[in-house]
């Protein structure tokens, strides 16, 4: 494919991924991951969609989301005793079973809820052992598919978190969580020399992408935020089961 496509296409899937994961807070990878997977192999594509993860928050700011440091904080914990196990799930054992099974999961879930009553409002506040389970969970289910926020997103959800409170929780989380498997791929010497250019040539797309999805986060109501969130989650979902 000749330079200019290619150049094009990461940028239209870079913007996708950053003003989905800037309304939604999560499913960067399952959205830009569906162009980027095409166009690049697995690990040139999936350690540029961590980086590029990593870079939608700090444009978005704390404007979007209402943090929770010690809640935070018990996620990444867990969420950082699971990557070591999902690494050696990937050396010894057949991930592809792994992904399309959680593929399928996640789907039956997104696909269940909107049948259920309406939840009640829940709060951030939660024990710090769940917590950091769900933690464990995401850190496990990140580094087998680079989508480290589908088990804190649906978390949050089942207990009716307001459309703040999950976006403090699980977009933090998703951004250190990225942080330490990229750490983990530099440290292995498994990054392409490419990942540097292909970043540099994102920025105004992930920028873009980020500015419009907070602008529409301003504005969505929380039905439709809900709503928004199990279709991602639906999206999320069938990627992983049809891959």
């Amino acid at each position: 494919m000749p330079d200019l496509a290619t150049n094009i296409l990461l940028s239209v899937a870079v913007f996708a991924g950053a003003f989905v994961s800037s309304l939604a807070g999560f499913a960067f990878s399952a959205v830009a991951g569906a162009i980027l997977l095409r166009i690049f192999q697995p690990m040139e594509a999936v350690p540029l969609m961590m980086a590029c993860s990593i870079g939608v928050p700090p444009i978005c700011g704390r404007c979007a989301g209402t943090f929770s440091g010690k809640a935070v904080c018990f996620l990444v914990v867990g969420g950082a005793l699971g990557i070591p196990v999902a690494i050696y799930l990937l050396q010894n054992a057949d991930t592809h079973i792994l992904r399309v099974g959680f593929g399928i999961i996640v789907a039956l879930y997104a696909g269940y809820m909107p049948f259920r009553r309406t939840l009640a409002r829940g709060t951030a506040t939660t024990s710090r052992r769940l917590t950091a389970l769900i933690g464990f969970g995401g850190g496990q289910v990140g580094g087998l598919t680079a989508m480290p926020g589908a088990i804190p997103t649906i978390w949050c959800d089942m207990r009716g978190l307001p459309k703040s409170d999950q976006r403090g929780l699980v977009q933090p989380f998703i951004a250190i969580m990225q942080v330490l498997a990229l750490a983990l791929l530099l440290e292995r010497q498994s990054l392409s020399p490419k990942l540097v250019i292909d970043l540099a040539i994102s920025l105004p797309a992930l920028f873009a992408g980020s500015v419009l999805g907070i602008v529409a986060f301003r504005n969505i109501d929380e039905v439709g935020f809900r709503r928004t969130i199990l279709v991602l989650l639906l999206i999320s979902g069938a990627s992983l089961a049809l891959a």
